[in-house]
């Protein structure tokens, strides 16, 4: 199984696409707006691409946040609330921000399983800092830590009750960006003590199945390297520090934040430690680039990603989706 995880260019797999993903075995996929048409459609690709290598349990993932990060979008599936909506009820009623925050969260992964797929690529666990880059914003659950643990908890949760897995982000932390990573290197010149702050909410949730690295320099760190490509940050902050010893990817590989070409830029991530390089563009030239140059899964990445996916259950006694939504909704109408 090789350490990638790819996209594809549009709604169906094309004969060179099928082809290559037979050929490389990756380590699972990930979808965007381009892939996501209607129900039907969804669920056929999905299902093509478990048919392809023969079992049921190949990682299929998506970054269903709400707010501007939706993939799966109106009016085909219902819109969804952006993390701040949550910061704000927790304000008033932390309990009620937590509950709204699980509804929410299980009505995500309810609809994700309905269209096959099985990962997505939340909770967010940046702490919202003054003066960041947008990036961030009002995908934030707030800018205190214990606050953004407490509603990444509910939002693991509900999503596992559905049967889907979360992917904690952006470790060890996105919060402090002054620029866009996907358009250049942002650098963040915080102390370490400065730090804490933004490692608290990973720490908390370290048991998480599966997590994301920045392409962010942390000179209290490492000056030169970016986290996702650096074996300081890898392996002394994120694997020993923060204690997280799932399932590993890179941020999207194509981000502007990184030099060299997809397949560079994959070898030197997967050579810092990362587990598995995340490419989401689609393009096969790309994706060729990146195959040529990462290799298999060590035996470990091996053993974190069996875990992670033999963790996936599906609560068949909780709410259903219109409950859940409908919960969801009742509580965030509090703000």
């Amino acid at each position: 199984m090789q350490a990638a995880i790819y996209s594809m260019a549009g709604g169906s797999l094309s004969a060179d696409e099928r082809a290559f993903f037979r050929d490389v075995d990756p380590a699972g996929y990930i979808l965007f707006k381009r892939n996501c048409e209607d129900r039907a459609q969804l669920r056929a690709l999905t299902d093509s691409l478990r048919e392809l290598h023969g079992h049921g349990d190949v990682p299929i993932l998506i970054d269903q946040e709400g707010g501007r990060v939706t993939r799966m979008k109106p009016p085909e599936w219902p819109a969804l609330p952006a993390g701040e909506a949550f910061d704000r009820l927790y304000q008033l009623a932390p309990s009620s921000a937590i509950e709204a925050a699980r509804m929410n969260a299980r009505a995500i992964a309810l609809t994700l399983r309905e269209c096959g797929i099985n990962v997505n690529c939340l909770p967010m666990l940046d702490v919202r800092q003054p003066g960041a880059t947008d990036i961030v914003g009002d995908r934030a659950y707030g800018a205190e830590p214990m606050q953004v643990s407490a509603l990444g908890r509910a939002v693991l949760d509900g999503m596992a009750s559905a049967g889907v897995l979360g992917v904690v982000k952006h470790m060890p932390g996105h919060g402090r960006a002054l620029v866009d990573s996907h358009l250049e290197l942002p650098v963040v010149d915080a102390s370490d003590k400065e730090l804490a702050v933004d490692l608290e909410p990973f720490e908390r949730l370290a048991a998480a199945p599966m997590g994301m690295v920045a392409h962010i320099i942390f000179t209290a760190w490492d000056r030169e390297r970016p986290s996702s490509q650096s074996p300081i940050i890898i392996e002394q902050v994120i694997r020993q520090r923060i204690g997280f010893d799932g399932f590993l990817m890179t941020d999207d590989i194509g981000m502007q934040a990184l030099s060299g070409s997809p397949g560079e830029r994959s070898a030197a991530a997967i050579a810092a430690g990362c587990d598995a390089t995340l490419h989401c563009s689609g393009k096969f030239d790309e994706m060729v680039d990146v195959a040529n140059h990462v290799g298999p899964l060590t035996p470990e990445a091996e053993a974190r990603l069996a875990r992670a996916m033999a963790a996936v259950m599906l609560d068949g006694e909780g709410p259903s989706l219109a409950a859940a939504a409908a919960k969801r909704d009742e509580l965030l109408a509090l703000a």
